[in-house]
């Protein structure tokens, strides 16, 4: 639950003006006691007139009651918060790199075996109801999978990847787009289009096509978040034509990405790392804010408060052997 609140009936929050008003009061009868307490010289006929209480047992009384009366105020304007609950429904477009630097061994046994398997399983993790895509990324993006339920597909599509020259981050993200168009409705015969969010592993620089700046911006105009993930370290190479290079990713780059599109950058720097951010992002796609009445939360705290302030208040009169 996220600390988002606002009220159905804000109006009746002013009976909270009540509190600082009773604590006046206390303050004051605390004030006024004092004095009538120093017209007595002899404390042993004062002691058993009005036998001593426990200060901080009368405070604490006074203070959980205050507490009480705020909670059930506030439950009494009706709260909302955010609260996050399982989606339903969505599409998921995996974008992979499948460029040149994934044969790159820094991950073993290498990037593109590594990532192939960390996307296997998140693929198999995902709720049956969600449709996966599979988009690869190299020098020429292509819709490996329109978005479907089937499984068995999926794992094809990822199994079946092969390295290619190049990298167009910001064209998968078009073509992402474009796999987006191609989900089925659903199942239940509702026509609007499940939520989509893109999953984008890359592990090198923008080399090729249009400004992945622009994609970002056309994935945020489209309601399409970009969860990025920056594979790889920075030691990572390859060796092309004779020549070693080194080959490590773009972090800021996906930052903007992430960012600009209202999404999320992971780092992943070897396979258990991969596997995590994986199961970060599929708890991220999976829930969605939802606001919630927290009527009973706040009237449950306020019960508590009563009954805590109750036995305070019977202590003050009991007579402890």
């Amino acid at each position: 639950m996220l600390n988002v609140l606002n009220f159905a009936d804000p109006e009746r929050l002013w009976v909270l003006l009540l509190i600082p008003l009773l604590i006046a009061a206390y303050v004051f009868a605390l004030l006024r006691k004092n004095k009538i307490g120093m017209r007595f010289t002899n404390t042993t006929i004062l002691s058993r007139v009005a036998p001593r209480q426990s200060q901080w047992r009368r405070h604490l009384a006074v203070a959980l009651s205050l507490l009480s009366l705020g909670a059930l105020s506030i439950a009494w304007a009706r709260p909302t918060g955010i609260e996050m609950v399982p989606r339903e429904r969505a599409t998921v477009v995996l974008v992979m790199d499948v460029s040149l630097s994934m044969q790159a061994t820094d991950v073993k046994p290498n990037r593109l075996d590594a990532a192939k398997a960390a996307a296997l399983k998140f693929v198999s993790a995902l709720p049956a109801q969600y449709n996966v895509a599979v988009v690869s990324l190299a020098g020429n993006t292509a819709v490996r999978l329109p978005p479907t339920t089937d499984r068995a597909q999926a794992r094809q599509a990822i199994n079946t990847l092969k390295l290619q020259d190049s990298t167009a981050i910001g064209e998968s993200i078009y073509s992402a787009l474009e796999a987006l168009q191609m989900a089925p409705t659903g199942a239940d015969g509702n026509a609007d289009p499940a939520p989509g969010a893109i999953v984008l592993l890359s592990d090198g620089q923008n080399t090729a096509g249009r400004s992945p700046v622009q994609a970002a911006a056309a994935a945020k105009k489209a309601g399409v978040p970009i969860y990025t993930i920056a594979y790889g370290t920075d030691n990572g190479y390859v060796d092309l034509d004779g020549k070693r290079e080194s080959v490590p990713p773009d972090r800021e780059l996906l930052q903007k990405l992430a960012t600009d599109s209202g999404g999320a950058k992971f780092d992943a720097a070897d396979q258990a790392q991969l596997d995590r951010v994986y199961t970060n992002i599929r708890s991220e796609v999976g829930q969605v804010p939802t606001r919630t009445e927290t009527t009973a939360l706040w009237a449950g705290y306020g019960l508590a408060f009563a009954v805590v302030a109750a036995l305070a208040a019977v202590s003050l009169g009991a007579r402890w052997p």
